[in-house]
């Protein structure tokens, strides 16, 4: 499915010549009903005001009013931009439709202000081919809520089956250099924006797919997509920083420890049958979402015999936001939040690790900055004397009585380095302090978890946490040459029940990578 570079050839087209008013691009089409991309041309005598017009066209269903479904403002074929304005619209609809939380840090009428600048460099910057990848991303959401919630279910269950289940990957990053870049260029706020829409309707579809499974008991299925590639991952670099992003919807995530008798393969998927409660429970977590933000500080020395590479955990911040919405929204989990509003996952072990690419025979010696911790002991020890002490002719007896007690202090996180390899592992493990078992594979307590999170639920690290730098020695004949660094991510998710009587319990892990450029260039 490439309709961006049929709509840039549109102008050369011998299809949209001169005698014809219109041009389709078969979004879907299975002989009975189709879903089109349609474009019609203004019939103005002046050449210079010719416009085009896109339309989303829905036929062979019967319960619709119109077949036109959406309409986009008026193209100017002849600008220096024509169809510029047609990726703005769709950017400004996404994020207008995106679900945010209730305490935002700036408004979606302050988003919908997006100055065409960015947008305009990239398209400018990267082939029709390779900025297919941003247009399928904006299209495909778009078409979500028009399909799913302004059409009758019949068009809904239509373009989930036939048009999102084939291209569901256009709602991922995809490793898209371009799709990255984008996203960059937009700001943090917005690309929050646009990666919580896709991931809502990432979410509906994976829920729906549940649920059609569920309704056949035992059903094999084969797809070459795994579920640790279902959601936004990249790795950028920005003012001697390394950023590593990931976001990732709850219900793509792996289960790694769960109360359920459930055998999850990567072929066979059971679903027993549940209760009510925690059926609805299940559908309410299935709305939320991480987001997670590694930071590594780096610098480069040039010594006389070699080069050193430094890096250090500036922050990691991980959030659980949920893909609902509130007051003034829509969706059936409007009212389901209210009731499950106290029920979510928090993070329960994060593992981090940053190393140059395998196989640099040039990279070595690597250095951790962090000894393995060994935790102080409090050792009180009390004695206690008993006796009796008389003028009588016998002799008195002694009694004695030895007491010894024995103090530790325990956190709730234990942080550590390792290395794997060329790699600087970084390692944070949240512990019950009644059982002293890791959270993500212990089972909940009854009063749960406290003062361990921020207010919202996540969690930040801070540089204090994981000790000093780490670093890298390589050879001085590298200078001038650019070195591949790589960064990956690990997180455990954990639910625990908070305020709802329910015996269900899981934890889910996800994990990502990417690389950035190290230039070995020497600065003033």
């Amino acid at each position: 499915m490439d309709p961006w570079s049929w709509i840039c050839e549109l102008p050369e087209s011998p299809e949209f010549a001169e005698s014809d008013s219109h041009a389709v691009f078969q979004l879907v089409d299975n002989l009975t009903r189709s879903i089109q991309l349609r474009v019609e041309r203004s019939s103005a005598p002046d050449p210079e005001s010719l416009s085009l017009t896109f339309k989303v066209v829905v036929e062979g269903f019967n319960r619709l009013k119109s077949s036109t479904i959406w309409v986009s403002d008026k193209c100017t074929l002849l600008s220096e931009k024509p169809f510029l304005p047609l990726v703005l619209q769709l950017l400004r609809e996404v994020i207008s439709l995106s679900p945010t939380t209730r305490d935002g840090a700036c408004t979606k009428s302050e988003l919908l202000e997006i100055k065409p600048g960015p947008v305009n460099w990239v398209m400018d910057s990267h082939s029709p081919e390779s900025f297919s990848s941003v247009f399928n991303l904006l299209l495909l959401t778009r078409l979500f809520w028009l399909c799913v919630f302004d059409a009758p279910s019949e068009v809904g269950s239509f373009f989930f089956q036939h048009l999102l289940g084939p291209h569901v990957k256009a709602l991922t990053c995809q490793r898209s250099p371009v799709l990255r870049t984008f996203l960059v260029s937009l700001g943090v706020d917005a690309e929050l924006c646009i990666v919580r829409a896709a991931s809502y309707a990432l979410s509906k579809w994976m829920i729906s797919k549940e649920v059609g499974l569920g309704n056949l008991g035992l059903k094999q299925i084969s797809s070459p997509l795994s579920r640790h590639s279902l959601g936004f991952a990249y790795a950028t670099e920005a003012h001697g920083l390394w950023v590593l992003k990931g976001y990732f919807p709850i219900s793509s995530m792996n289960v790694a420890n769960n109360n359920s008798s459930n055998e999850v393969h990567n072929k066979i998927i059971k679903f027993p049958f549940v209760e009510p409660k925690e059926a609805v429970l299940r559908y309410a977590l299935s709305h939320q979402q991480a987001e997670i933000i590694v930071q590594f500080e780096y610098s480069v020395r040039f010594h006389e015999s070699y080069i050193k590479v430094n890096a250090r955990v500036d922050n990691i911040r991980i959030n659980v936001s949920k893909l609902g919405f509130h007051k003034g929204g829509g969706g059936p989990e409007n009212q389901i939040a209210d009731c499950y509003s106290e029920e979510k996952y928090f993070p329960s072990r994060v593992r981090v690790w940053v190393g140059p690419e395998i196989g640099s025979s040039h990279v070595s010696g690597l250095s951790l900055g962090r000894s393995t911790k060994n935790e102080e002991r409090e050792i009180e020890v009390t004695r206690v004397l008993k006796g009796n002490f008389g003028k009588g002719k016998v002799a008195p007896r002694v009694k004695a009585r030895a007491r010894m007690s024995t103090k530790r202090k325990i956190k709730d996180w234990r942080i550590e380095q390792e290395s794997e390899g060329n790699a600087a592992v970084f390692d944070a493990v949240l512990y019950d302090r009644e059982s002293g078992q890791e959270v993500a594979n212990a089972k909940p307590r009854n009063e749960g978890l406290k003062n361990v999170f921020s207010k919202s639920g996540g969690m930040v690290f801070g540089r204090d946490e994981y000790g000093d730098e780490v670093g890298w020695r390589v050879g001085r004949e590298m200078e001038g040459s650019v070195l591949k660094f790589r960064m990956g991510g690990k997180i455990w998710l954990t639910y625990w029940p908070n305020k709802l009587n329910t015996s269900f319990y899981e934890t889910r892990c996800v994990d990502w990578c990417d690389e950035v450029d190290l230039p070995l260039v020497p600065t003033s």
